[in-house]
């Protein structure tokens, strides 16, 4: 055992003087991968950033090890998340390669002296720490757009009934809003004036958000588009369904809410309850506790 531990440390060791002498050398990077570390540079903070520099070299071995399948997924999950601090496939990979070494070298170090509960810890972390990170910004990313986009459709109506095109109304109303709907509203925007078409940049809108409201006003507006149909009244009518849909949402979530509350309550609240009623009076009466014990 003292033989195996003195290996890792040493292994320890000489991989991260390894790790900083590459770190430190001036190894040219592909232009691709360089374009990646510098992409966002100015919305991640130091600590990630720091990662980037650190595992980037390592980026296209852990891309090739996860396989195009895998790595298109991934790509689907980033661009869903917004890209957060400036993240792209290559920045997780990077991120990846540099968390695995350190919670799978971590975790096999402590394995071998015996803490099992600290490297299951570590292995999860090397293995869970950027897939967290990713799910948090879907979730919240996702409930931004979800709240924003019925006062939006209010406000672009009304803008619209005003006489402006829906072009122009929609770059203007874009402007006043700030969060990742504005930002998703720029990119249609910047697409149409590169020469897509409205109808291809909303579908790819659509693509880039995992919301079931924001397919409704891409689908919305798609089918005004072909049938002619005013899109005043087609804004309006989306926030109300937009609305009564969320007002369902939310009836949903508080009925299977009542089930689980009332269990936390039967299992935890009401014993724990009990068990301090039962205390205070039995010590509230006086019995001599050492005459029940025979002490």
């Amino acid at each position: 055992m003292a033989l195996l531990l003195a290996l890792a440390s040493g292994l320890s060791i000489w991989g991260t003087l390894v790790g900083i002498r590459m770190y430190r050398a001036e190894v040219r990077l592909p232009e691709d991968l360089a374009l990646a570390l510098e992409l966002g540079s100015s919305r991640t903070g130091p600590v990630n950033s720091l990662v980037d520099r650190l595992g980037m070299r390592y980026a296209p071995a852990v891309l090739r090890l996860m396989g195009p399948g895998n790595v298109a997924r991934y790509r689907r999950r980033i661009d869903l998340a917004g890209n957060p601090g400036g993240l792209t496939i290559d920045r997780y990979a990077a991120r990846r390669a540099v968390y695995g070494f350190l919670g799978a070298g971590g975790g096999l170090l402590l394995l071998l002296r015996g803490q099992l509960v600290v490297a299951i810890l570590l292995f999860a972390f090397a293995a869970l720490w950027t897939e967290v990170g990713i799910w948090s910004a879907i979730r919240i990313r996702k409930d931004m757009i979800d709240r924003t986009l019925p006062d939006f459709l209010d406000v672009l109506a009304v803008v619209v009934g005003a006489g402006l095109g829906f072009r122009q109304a929609l770059d203007r109303v874009a402007r006043r809003y700030a969060g990742p709907w504005a930002d998703e509203l720029r990119i249609t925007l910047r697409q149409m004036d590169l020469g897509v078409s409205r109808r291809q940049a909303f579908a790819e809108l659509r693509h880039r958000n995992d919301s079931e409201q924001v397919a409704m006003f891409v689908t919305a507006i798609q089918q005004g588009e072909e049938l002619g149909a005013p899109i005043v009244d087609t804004l309006i009518a989306l926030a109300k369904d937009i609305r009564r849909s969320d007002a369902q949402n939310a009836r949903r979530k508080a009925a299977r809410a009542v089930p689980k509350a009332t269990m936390m309550i039967t299992t935890f609240m009401v014993p724990a309850t009990m068990i301090l009623l039962g205390t205070g009076l039995l010590l509230g009466s006086g019995v001599d506790l050492g005459s029940v014990t025979g002490k």
